[in-house]
């Protein structure tokens, strides 16, 4: 493993997104959101992600030059066109753009079709959040795991963000619909570790904990069972029908590498205009302390509300463990 500080992580993914073409605003954001990633914990989505993305860049599945474009503007709605540009570029004007309609309305809602993989679908979270915005988003994507009841891959795992502002500890979920996402998978199999709940199904069909013979089997278990399966279907149409754009089973035609094509919805809500961001911090903090106060099942384990563990390494130390192989690959990527 490497030990890495923010910075050197940072620049680094920086020249490596510049040596595959980015503009240097554009490697600059990037960089950016994949290092935050990294240094919460969420390395899958973050320095994991890089390589992969700048082979798609290189197979010209990413059109680095692509710049969001207005579809339809319907009050405090609007309907944006990604260009199948950078996903992190376009969701982050996504999200501003949002944040811009809930200043001026209480509450925004953009919706953007044929965009790209948007990473950690919780960077957004936290960037409305931690501005003071509460928020909720979503992301369809191909179909990459079954329906409850099915063996083949039907519907998409669809990662669902919600956040709440709180000026010291804001509650942030990012989840997707899939007990564990295949990143999730890729991590625990490379600390040689074992899922801590069954994830998905072996080749025999059978529930399992092994995360490589789930990723060999590909037959991922919905948050939920049939619950996970039937929210999946319904952010997968809802997000089709306001981007009017791809559901899953169209973005499978598409073919331009994981996420090429999905459609994704940023809601923004302003406390300010709800009841006061003092109103808000109450309720947050109640939550905090109600959940606090919980006995735990296992001595020594508190209950933790969503977001507090992103946030002791977001707000914490910023030096960072990655796997070593993945770092070199990296560094190669920036020609070093």
């Amino acid at each position: 493993m490497a030990n890495i500080d923010f910075e050197t992580l940072r620049s680094t993914i920086e020249r490596s997104l510049l040596k595959a073409g980015l503009k240097p605003a554009d490697a600059k954001t990037c960089a950016q959101i994949h290092a935050e990633s990294t240094r919460d914990g969420v390395h899958s989505h973050g320095i994991g992600r890089v390589p992969r993305f700048i082979e798609y860049v290189g197979k010209g599945w990413v059109d680095i030059d692509a710049k969001p474009s207005l579809v339809q503007r319907l009050g405090a709605i609007e309907v944006l066109d990604g260009g199948f540009g950078i996903g992190v570029v376009n969701a982050l004007h996504a999200t501003e753009r949002a944040m811009a309609l809930a200043r001026e309305h209480g509450m925004g809602l953009v919706a953007l079709r044929d965009t790209t993989h948007w990473m950690r679908g919780g960077s957004y979270g936290w960037h409305a959040v931690e501005q003071g915005f509460a928020t909720i988003m979503w992301t369809n994507t191909e179909s990459c795991m079954p329906a409850w009841g099915g063996a083949s891959q039907s519907i998409g795992n669809n990662p669902l963000v919600m956040a709440v502002p709180h000026n010291t500890g804001p509650l942030v979920l990012d989840m997707a619909m899939s007990q564990f996402s295949y990143g999730k998978l890729q991590t625990t199999q490379l600390k040689g570790e074992r899922l801590p709940v069954d994830g998905g199904f072996d080749e025999r069909g059978e529930l399992s904990r092994d995360p490589a013979a789930i990723a060999a089997t590909r037959r991922l278990l919905p948050t939920g069972y049939w619950k996970g399966s039937g929210l999946s279907i319904l952010l997968d149409a809802l997000a089709a029908l306001l981007a009017q754009g791809r559901p899953s089973h169209a973005i499978d035609k598409v073919q331009r590498g994981s996420g090429g094509g999905c459609s994704q919805v940023y809601m923004v809500f302003d406390p300010e205009q709800l009841g006061g961001r003092e109103a808000c911090d109450s309720i947050v903090e109640g939550i905090q302390s109600h959940l606090a106060a919980a006995t735990p099942a296992e001595p020594g384990r508190p209950v933790r509300w969503p977001g507090e563990s992103t946030a002791n390494q977001r707000y914490g130390e910023k030096s960072i463990v990655v796997d070593d192989m993945l770092w070199r690959s990296v560094c190669e990527l920036a020609g070093d």
